[in-house]
């Protein structure tokens, strides 16, 4: 598409778009009496306005049943858990079977190197990106020293070239086949959070099992994002926070995925709890774990049904919208924004600003962020005074996301406009 910057060009946009109505499904924060520019959905997704309904009904289910809504009333507590993998199925690409909802996102990835970080002597290795999100870093380095490795020698961190900002597939691959038999296993960010960088899981996780090591995915910055097909990319496994794009609430539910070929092996090692027990059995409370044979048999606990709740809400949502839908989206409205900003940068008289993430569709999500060459922080916050609510990263860059459930190409071009006069 031949974009232009203009507003009519933007207004003309949002007037085809198929989605635009989805936006009156959201709350939109305010500021000085108008909707604010939220391009914060890679950090915090907005409150679909049916959330307080959906909470409220598994309140007022408690208030009048008790102990009994865990069988009775609308949304029997029991098994609620259990309407989640058809929606997320589609939004991560996988088998029913494979996902289930718990947790947070570093307690799951946590749970998962349990049963796939299993180090040995020759094979302890742990390859990741340079620069991943720090709970996963702190997660590698505890598990490393848990099993007697120095995090020194043990974590492998794959950077970008001298001058580069993102990281190169083939030098992703060289490593793997560098270390090869003493790699344990592999996990990046499906989307790296800092420069927005969606990596090739596929290439990656076929390297991975080339070399004998399990791989999997911190799907944190890619669920509701980027399209995934985690099953038929064979991945091992995965997990992810609900609260960014999948706009769930503040500390929401994770969710963990699973290939089914380990996911059917009830004899693999993992911490069990009661909620992972086969359901047929569960009440009799005897000895001796028996492992549910889909996702479900990591469970630890029963499910947190007011979270689930809000969760819920945002993916109907997301089931009504459609996710092929909100892909083609993206595309445009991420699309739109690197224009955007080439087009400021390309009438100062000097570069002002540097797009880190990349301009290949295939490689970025909603995510665009900036690299402030001058006056960063200063802009960043001028930003936030006039109303752009988006979200600064030491030592100079700027993120901004524009999500396709509620942002719109007004939106964008309005982030740009006030950029510009900025910079200006």
């Amino acid at each position: 598409m031949s974009f232009q910057n203009t507003i009519s060009f933007a207004r003309e946009l949002d007037s085809k778009d198929p989605l635009r109505r989805f936006r009156n499904k959201f709350f939109i924060p305010r500021h000085n009496g108008k909707d604010c520019i939220y391009l914060t959905g890679n950090s915090l997704g907005l409150q679909a306005k049916t959330t307080s309904q959906y909470v409220q009904q598994e309140l007022d289910d408690w208030a009048t049943m008790g102990v009994e809504a865990h069988f009775k009333e609308k949304n029997p507590w029991m098994p609620y858990h259990e309407s989640f993998p058809k929606l997320l199925s589609k939004i991560v690409g996988c088998k029913e079977t494979e996902v289930v909802v718990m947790n947070q996102l570093t307690v799951n990835l946590h749970l998962l190197m349990v049963t796939f970080y299993r180090p040995t002597k020759m094979r302890y290795k742990i390859i990741c990106e340079a620069k991943a999100f720090p709970s996963d870093q702190y997660a590698f380095e505890s598990q490393v020293k848990y099993h007697g490795f120095d995090p020194a020698g043990a974590v492998i961190e794959i950077s970008p070239k001298e001058g580069e900002h993102t990281i190169r597939t083939d030098d992703i691959l060289s490593a793997i086949q560098q270390h090869g038999e003493s790699i344990a296993l592999i996990l990046f960010g499906g989307v790296n959070y800092y420069t927005g960088q969606v990596f090739d899981m596929s290439a990656i996780t076929e390297a991975a099992q080339r070399a004998g090591a399990f791989c999997g995915f911190d799907l944190a910055h890619a669920a509701g994002n980027v399209e995934l097909k985690m099953h038929e990319w064979n991945v091992d496994f995965a997990c992810w926070c609900s609260y960014k794009y999948l706009n769930s609430g503040p500390g929401g539910v994770g969710g963990v995925y699973i290939h089914e070929k380990h996911a059917t092996n009830t004899h693999l090692p993992r911490f069990a709890g009661w909620w992972g027990y086969t359901k047929e059995t569960r009440f009799k409370m005897e000895k001796g774990f028996e492992a549910i044979p889909t996702a479900e048999g990591w469970q630890i606990s029963n499910a947190p049904v007011l979270s689930l709740a809000a969760h819920k809400a945002s993916l109907d949502i997301f089931e009504e919208a459609g996710i092929d839908n909100l892909h083609e989206k993206r595309k445009l409205l991420s699309g739109y924004l690197h224009y955007l900003l080439n087009d400021i940068n390309s009438r100062q008289a000097e570069k002002v600003l540097e797009i880190i993430t990349p301009a290949d569709e295939k490689e970025r999500g909603c995510q665009v962020s900036m690299l402030m060459l001058k006056r960063g922080k200063e802009i960043f916050n001028e930003l936030t005074n006039q109303g752009v609510i988006a979200d600064w990263r030491e030592p100079n860059v700027i993120r901004v996301a524009p999500v396709p459930l509620y942002n719109s190409f007004e939106d964008v071009w309005r982030f740009g406009d006030i950029l510009h006069s900025l910079i200006d």
